[in-house]
């Protein structure tokens, strides 16, 4: 495993931390474009995944036969706060395959937004499944069981058909057989498949090209357009996928995935840069995203000023005090 060093803490004048990882940057070819560290780490994708994990739905064309809207779609490939919105769209897209929530295998935790926000939750609050950040991607599963005629319990066992179709088109989208991906169970219950940087890179840099990939371009064009139109359905208030898509302005396709994982792709350019940071640190994560987008010259003026917070350069205590600084220190190289 070639890591390298990629984000600095310091304080005082002394190295306080140091947070390693890789970085692979590809284009739509499936060739190298720059990278730090080992640009085929093998690493799960996490969330990062659920794009590609709705394409078997997508592909046989269940949103428009069950009449999801492009906020539903964008829902699909969501890791939501579990606000209003996010839960009344789980219920409609449950609602349209005949379905409860009560279906859902997903889990049930406080709804993202109070950790987002970093607030605890009001006295009594209830929430369900419907709250889970993956509860998009659940209903999406559901509704590809219903429009297929598939039982929908155990649709989160790996040997169910869904989940069958679900990683042969995730194999095809970032260029793999299906059994060298690595396989485990997510947060949410459902099969994760982990795999080189590069690849995830790859399927991300289609995913971007859209309605141009010569084999699931009006899926990929149909994923990619729900997602940066609907960015806070994506996401959420205040969240890291919001503000990156914002800041593409249409042309960049964000997702994050949890314990150090990030994708963007770009539209425009036919790449995408996939990131691991490998103690899973957020703060670390999203610097290192800002850093490579400004060393691969995807950032204009505006652009870099909308992105500085989530450099978050300046280190502050709980008084506001300036103690330590945030930095990259790494250099894309190019192959």
């Amino acid at each position: 495993m070639q890591l390298e060093p990629l984000i600095e803490l310091t304080r005082g004048s002394l190295s306080e931390c140091l947070h390693f990882g890789a970085i692979a940057v590809v284009n739509t070819r499936g060739e190298l474009v720059a990278h730090a560290g080992d640009a085929h780490l093998r690493t799960f994708t996490r969330s990062t995944l659920k794009a590609l994990q709705a394409l078997p739905f997508i592909e046989a064309g269940g949103h428009t036969q069950l009449g999801f809207t492009q906020a539903e779609v964008a829902m699909l490939c969501a890791s939501h706060n579990g606000e209003d919105a996010h839960v009344a769209a789980t219920d409609s897209m449950l609602g349209k395959a005949g379905l409860h929530y009560k279906t859902l295998r997903c889990g049930c935790h406080v709804p993202g937004i109070f950790t987002q926000l970093e607030q605890a939750p009001p006295e009594g609050l209830q929430f369900d499944e419907r709250h889970n950040n993956c509860s998009g991607k659940h209903a999406g599963f559901l509704a590809h069981c219903v429009q297929s005629g598939w039982p929908v319990q155990d649709y989160i066992a790996p040997e169910h058909p869904l989940q069958q179709a679900i990683r042969r088109d995730v194999a095809r989208a970032v260029g793999m057989d299906a059994e060298d991906m690595g396989m485990g169970i997510d947060g949410c219950s459902a099969p994760n498949y982990a795999m080189p940087l590069s690849r995830l890179a790859y399927g991300y840099a289609r995913l971007a090209s859209g309605a141009a990939d010569a084999e699931f371009g009006e899926s990929f064009a149909t994923l990619s357009s729900a997602m940066t139109a609907e960015p806070w359905m994506v996401s959420g208030t205040a969240r890291n996928d919001l503000a990156f898509m914002q800041a593409g302005r249409g042309d960049w396709v964000s997702k994050v995935g949890a314990d150090g994982v990030q994708v963007i792709g770009s539209k425009s350019r036919g790449e995408a840069l996939a990131i691991k940071i490998i103690d899973g640190n957020k703060p670390a994560l999203f610097a290192t995203t800002v850093a490579v987008l400004d060393q691969l010259g995807w950032l204009d003026d505006a652009q870099r000023t909308q992105l500085e917070p989530w450099r978050a350069s300046t280190l502050r205590n709980a008084r506001g005090l300036h103690v330590g600084s945030r930095s990259p220190i790494f250099t894309l190289h190019t192959p």
